[in-house]
């Protein structure tokens, strides 16, 4: 009989997000009335505003905000940046990477030198480096099926190229975007100079794909080959923000806790739908779903929207701190930040144990096509929390298409499909569901007497 209430509720937890969910609707105000969160921006403050009411709105039993101190990098006046070749000028599609430093007022030219990674760059040395700017050109791997694997396999050029090419007494860094695709559109994205002085500190931008072909060929017809680009960016002092959380407390575990995640800032240039305007209103929807369908759950189910995962991941540390200080018992932590396409199932951080206990309840999930259960990671915001006997996942839609819009001008909320979204909402909301049941193997429970 268990199994067949179990397969009743997730099926009420899909129609309901199908047919009245709320997921899209919140999206559509985070992102075209609100657009762009990045932290310490007037677009972040929105967002903790505008969330914060909306979970009031929902009757959960406590809301709250909680207070952490964020970084404010400023883009300034639109990038530009060209080469020429022979009487020819290449305008280049370019984009300030996030923290970096700005180009002289006037901008900066000099021999462009095209490098596969940083490793190349380390073996040419600083006296062929010295007073160049840096092309970083390694691709993402097309070949692998796992596009995040891909991203991995060359994000390092984007977050340390500048930081390695600054000791070796660069000018600047271009890098082609992380993109699987050939299109116009940079992709910005977080970088770091570490501990460098700042003498040292090199402005760095990214290149669109299309640009980043166009700029390899004309090297190979000119290894002399001149780049200016121009960028205006400041790094402020460090402001206050917030991650938005809310809880329906468990009616018999009521000190054991399941939360629920996605982060509320943005990159600048698009609206952050799919990264990760998606997750949050998803998230947000599961406690929807869950005061719906099961009343009463026996854990407490806690929403958190994380602040600053792109440029600092100082959210999810403040998190982990004030649950440590705290004492509070996390036992399972679900994240959504991989966009919001077709959900294909979840990647967990567990033990052996538990993870047995989610293949059992994989036949539940599969008339909804959610087949992907596998170990792995599960996300950014919710890694500091990790502690042994703890679950934690993150939910995997497809993401053929997810690096097409990555940290761009089109993560708009066009992008995003109603139906996936709501999918995907309802497939967190049925693991939670399950946990919130059934708890941890690990775990033997009494229930607190009221």
């Amino acid at each position: 009989m268990t199994a067949q209430e179990d397969a009743a509720v997730l099926k009420n937890m899909y129609y309901s997000s199908l047919d009245n969910g709320m997921s899209y609707r919140w999206l559509d105000h985070l992102s075209n009335k609100i657009g762009g969160r990045l932290s310490g921006s007037s677009g972040a403050e929105a967002a903790v505003e505008y969330t914060r009411l909306e979970m009031e709105k929902l009757g959960l039993d406590s809301v709250w905000l909680q207070p952490v101190m964020v970084p404010k990098w400023v883009r300034g006046a639109k990038e530009s940046g060209y080469f020429i070749t022979g009487n020819k000028r290449h305008e280049l599609n370019i984009c300030a990477l996030g923290g970096s430093v700005a180009t002289p007022r006037e901008g900066l030219m000099a021999q462009v030198i095209e490098v596969q990674g940083i490793e190349e760059l380390k073996t040419l040395g600083a006296e062929k480096i010295k007073g160049k700017i840096i092309f970083f050109n390694r691709p993402m791997e097309a070949t692998l099926i796992e596009t995040f694997r891909a991203y991995g396999g060359c994000v390092d050029q984007r977050y340390s190229g500048a930081m390695e090419a600054g000791k070796l007494g660069a000018l600047g860094v271009v890098v082609r975007s992380m993109n699987l695709r050939l299109d116009e559109y940079p992709h910005t994205g977080a970088m770091t100079y570490g501990d460098l002085p700042e003498n040292l500190r090199i402005p760095s931008a990214a290149i669109s794909t299309i640009d980043a072909e166009a700029l390899s060929a004309a090297i190979r017809i000119d290894p002399l080959l001149k780049l200016s680009f121009k960028q205006s960016c400041e790094q402020h002092e460090d402001v206050e923000s917030f991650n938005v959380i809310g809880q329906i407390t468990g009616s018999e575990f009521p000190d054991e806790i399941i939360i629920v995640g996605g982060h509320l800032d943005s990159w600048d240039m698009g609206d952050g739908s799919h990264d990760d305007g998606a997750g949050v209103v998803q998230s947000m929807e599961v406690l929807r779903l869950m005061k719906l369908q099961v009343k009463k759950p026996k854990r407490s189910i806690r929403v958190v929207l994380f602040m600053n995962e792109e440029n600092g991941l100082r959210g999810g540390r403040k998190y982990a701190q004030e649950a440590k200080l705290n004492q509070e018992e996390h036992i399972m932590a679900l994240e959504s930040d991989s966009g919001g396409f077709t959900p294909r199932g979840f990647s967990f951080d567990c033990s052996d144990e538990e993870f047995e206990q989610v293949q059992g309840w994989a036949s539940l999930f599969k008339p909804y096509l959610i087949h992907y259960f596998e170990k792995g990671g599960s996300g950014a915001d919710i890694g500091p929390l990790k502690k042994e006997g703890m679950v934690l996942a993150g939910l995997r839609p497809d993401s053929q298409r997810y690096f097409d819009y990555h940290h761009t001008s089109i993560d708009t909320f066009d992008a995003v499909n109603k139906r996936e979204l709501e999918l995907g909402a309802a497939t967190m909301a049925s693991l939670v569901y399950l946990f919130d049941k059934y708890g941890l193997k690990n775990k033997k429970n009494t229930p607190i007497k009221n």
